[in-house]
C-alpha cells in the first residue's frame, strides 16, 4: 500500500516529476512527460505496479528526515539505523534532451544494510517489460523494454532478477557511495552513453538556487514561499512553457470515493493563476514562455477555446478508466484523461486576461498575434457571456449562472479595456465598457441575497460559495465594502469546518456528485487575502500561520486537507494551493 500523500516529496526535470516515498521508494514516474504513462505506479496500487526502492533492508528502529538542498529540487533522505546512518540523495538533473533520475545512497556513519528493488511496469503499471542485461561503453546495465519505451538501470551494483523484480541487499560502510540511474529513451533508439552526472548535478543545483535567489523576501513565512514558487517552476514544462496542475491522477479527495481526477494537464485558469504568481514576484521569462504556449494552444477559432490542454498544446483528453489499478487506499475509479475538458466555464478568460494584463504591467510587449488572439477571445466571450456554465469547479451537475465566473467575465472586459486604455492596444472599448457595466449591473442584482447581505453562489440559490472570495481580490468590488464584508460572514458561517473552508456545501447536490469532500486548501488561502483586503489583518495572519504549517516537511501541500485525520487529500503537489498560498503572502505585505 502506498504511503500517506504527505510522506511524498517531488523531484523533476522541468520536464516530468517523480514522487518519491520518505520510505525511499519512487511511487509515481512518468515518463518522458508529466502527461505520459506511468512506469513506476505504486501510489495507486503496490509494488508489482512498478516502483524503484533504495533504503535501509532493516525495518525496525530507522528514523527518517529529509530536506531539499538549499533552494534546489534536489531531496536529501536521511535514514538513522541501529548500525549507523544512511543518506540518500535524489534529482533529475535538466537538460540534454534526456530524461535520467539518479539516485545515490551514502553511509555517513557505522554500516548500513541497503535494500534495492527495480520494478519496471509501463503503460501504469498494465505492461510487463522484456528485460535483459547488456553493455553499454563497458559497462553492464539492465535494460527493460515494451512497445515505446525503454529504461535503462545503470550503478556499480546491479539487482538481480527474480520472478518479474530485480532485487538486491548489500552492505554500505561508512564513506561508502553508489550511485544508480534509470534513463528513458524511445525503445528504437541505441542505449545512451554515460553522462557525467556529478557535472550535471552541481549545474542543476546552481541554476535552481539563482532562479529562487531572486525571490521577494518581505513576506511573512518566507521560506514556504520560495519552497512553492520553486514547486511551480517544477511543474512548468520547460521545453513547451505548459503549466501543470499537478504531477499526479486520482489522488482522492476523499479516501474510498470515486472524486479521483487527472490533474497533469494544462489548465487555462491554474496556468494563469500560476503565471500571476511567478509575475507578482519578479519572474517575467515564465510569463512570456506561457503567453507563447498560450498562443499555439488555442490557436484557431475563439468558439473552440477549451479549458485545458496537454503539456504541449494538444486537445485530445479523453477520460478512461484503469481497471487494473487499485487505486489510492482502494479508492475508484482510476482515471486517465479528464471529460472535464469539453466543458464551458465562463470564467477561465477572465483569469487569462488578468495574467495577461500583469504581463503587460510587467513590461512584456504584446505580439501583433497575442493581441489579435486576446481580442478575437473577448468578442467571442461578448456574444456568449450571459450563457449557464459548469463553473470554477467543473460541476458535473446541471450548467448554472454562476456569480464567480459572472464576475470573471467583468473582469475579461474590465483587463480588455485597460489594455487599451493603459497600453494603447487598439480595440472597441467602448463596447467593451459598456459590456463590462452590464455584467457589473446584473452580478450586484442577481448574485446577491440582500435579504442574508451575501452574494451567492449562482443565480437560483442562497448558498454561498468559497470562488466568492474573489471579488474583491479581482477589484470588482473594494474589500471593505459592506457586501464583501456580508459575503466573507456567510463564507464562514456556511464552511467552515475546524478552521479551514470547504468549497461549497456538497449537500446541496449542485456538483451532480455522490459523497463529499475535505477542506480545499486554496479556498483557504483566499480567506487569508479576502479578511486582509476587509481590514482584518489579525485573523488573516492567525490563519495563514495554520496554513502553512499544513505543509509537509518539505514544504508541499496538496489540493485538500482532512482536518479530522490531519491527513493530506487530492493530488500532490497541487498548483492551486501553492499558487494561493504565494497570493495570500503577497496580500499581508
Amino acid at each position: 500500500m502506498a504511503l500517506p500523500i504527505e510522506d511524498y516529496a517531488l523531484v523533476g526535470d522541468r520536464g516530468t516529476a517523480a514522487l518519491i516515498g520518505a520510505d525511499g521508494s519512487v511511487d509515481w514516474l512518468c515518463l518522458p512527460r508529466f502527461d505520459s504513462p506511468a512506469c513506476f505506479a505504486a501510489l495507486l496500487g503496490g509494488p508489482e505496479h512498478g516502483r524503484w526502492l533504495l533504503a535501509p533492508a532493516q525495518g525496525e528502529g530507522v528514523t527518517t528526515s529529509r530536506r531539499y538542498v538549499g533552494n534546489s529540487a534536489i531531496l536529501e533522505t536521511t535514514f538513522t539505523t541501529p548500525t549507523g546512518v544512511l543518506v540518500l540523495r535524489d534529482v533529475m538533473p535538466v537538460g540534454d534532451g534526456r530524461a535520467d533520475l539518479v539516485r545515490t545512497v551514502r553511509c555517513t556513519r557505522g554500516t548500513v544494510r541497503v535494500r534495492h528493488e527495480w520494478v519496471v511496469r509501463f503503460d501504469y503499471g498494465r505492461v510487463r517489460p522484456w528485460v535483459a542485461r547488456e553493455q553499454v561503453a563497458g559497462q553492464e546495465v539492465i535494460v527493460a523494454t515494451a512497445g515505446p519505451d525503454k529504461l535503462m538501470l545503470r550503478g556499480p551494483r546491479l539487482p538481480h532478477a527474480a520472478d518479474g523484480h530485480h532485487t538486491d541487499e548489500f552492505d554500505l560502510a561508512e564513506d561508502e557511495v553508489m550511485t544508480f540511474s534509470t534513463t528513458w529513451v524511445r525503445s528504437w533508439r541505441a542505449l545512451p552513453e554515460p553522462l557525467g552526472f556529478d557535472d550535471r548535478i552541481e549545474a542543476t543545483r546552481a541554476e535552481e538556487e539563482q532562479w529562487a535567489a531572486t525571490c521577494i523576501d518581505d513576506v511573512p513565512h518566507v521560506d514556504v514561499v520560495r519552497r512553492s514558487l520553486v514547486t511551480l517552476r517544477l511543474m512548468t514544462h520547460a521545453e513547451t512553457g505548459g503549466i501543470v496542475a499537478a504531477p499526479t491522477t486520482s489522488l482522492p479527495e476523499a479516501f474510498g470515493g470515486e472524486r479521483n481526477w487527472d490533474y497533469r494537464y494544462c489548465w487555462l485558469r491554474d496556468a494563469a493563476l500560476t503565471l500571476e504568481s511567478l509575475l507578482a514576484v519578479g519572474y517575467t521569462d515564465e510569463a512570456r514562455d506561457w503567453r507563447d504556449w498560450l498562443l499555439r494552444a488555442v490557436a484557431g477559432d475563439p468558439e473552440d477555446l477549451q479549458i485545458m490542454y496537454a503539456v504541449d498544446g494538444g486537445r485530445q483528453l479523453p477520460e478512461r478508466v484503469l481497471d487494473h489499478l487499485p487505486g489510492y487506499e482502494h479508492s475508484l475509479p482510476v482515471r486517465i484523461g479528464n471529460a472535464a475538458v469539453s466543458q464551458r466555464q465562463t470564467d477561465v478568460l477572465g483569469e487569462v486576461m488578468i495574467a495577461l494584463e500583469d504581463a503587460r504591467d510587467a513590461g512584456i510587449t504584446e505580439t501583433s498575434q497575442s493581441w489579435a488572439l486576446q481580442r478575437s477571445l473577448v468578442e467571442e466571450l461578448a456574444e456568449h457571456w450571459d450563457e449557464p456554465d459548469h463553473g470554477l469547479w467543473e460541476i458535473r451537475g446541471e450548467p448554472r449562472h454562476f456569480t464567480h465566473s459572472r464576475v470573471m467575465v467583468w473582469v475579461a472586459f474590465d483587463r480588455a479595456v485597460k489594455a487599451v486604455e493603459k497600453h494603447g492596444l487598439e480595440g472597441p472599448v467602448d463596447r467593451w465598457r459598456e459590456l463590462r457595466d452590464q455584467v457589473h449591473a446584473q452580478v450586484l442584482v442577481k448574485g446577491y441575497d440582500a435579504e442574508r447581505g451575501t452574494f451567492t453562489q449562482h443565480y437560483e440559490t442562497s448558498e454561498v460559495d468559497a470562488s466568492l472570495l474573489n471579488l474583491p481580490l479581482v477589484g470588482f468590488l473594494p474589500g471593505d465594502d459592506e457586501r464583501v464584508l456580508g459575503t466573507i460572514r456567510a463564507i464562514e458561517e456556511d464552511l467552515m469546518h475546524h478552521g479551514l473552508l470547504r468549497r461549497y456545501r456538497n449537500q446541496s447536490g449542485v456538483d451532480g456528485l455522490p459523497g463529499g469532500e475535505h477542506p480545499f486548501l486554496a479556498c483557504s488561502f483566499w480567506l487569508v487575502a479576502a479578511l486582509a483586503a476587509a481590514g482584518r489583518t489579525d485573523d488573516a495572519h492567525a490563519l495563514m500561520d495554520r496554513l502553512c504549517a499544513l505543509t509537509n516537511d518539505v514544504g508541499l501541500l496538496s489540493e485538500e486537507y482532512d482536518v479530522d485525520t490531519g491527513r493530506m487529500a487530492g493530488n500532490f503537489p497541487q498548483a492551486f494551493s501553492h499558487l494561493t498560498l504565494v497570493q495570500a503572502a503577497l496580500a499581508l505585505r
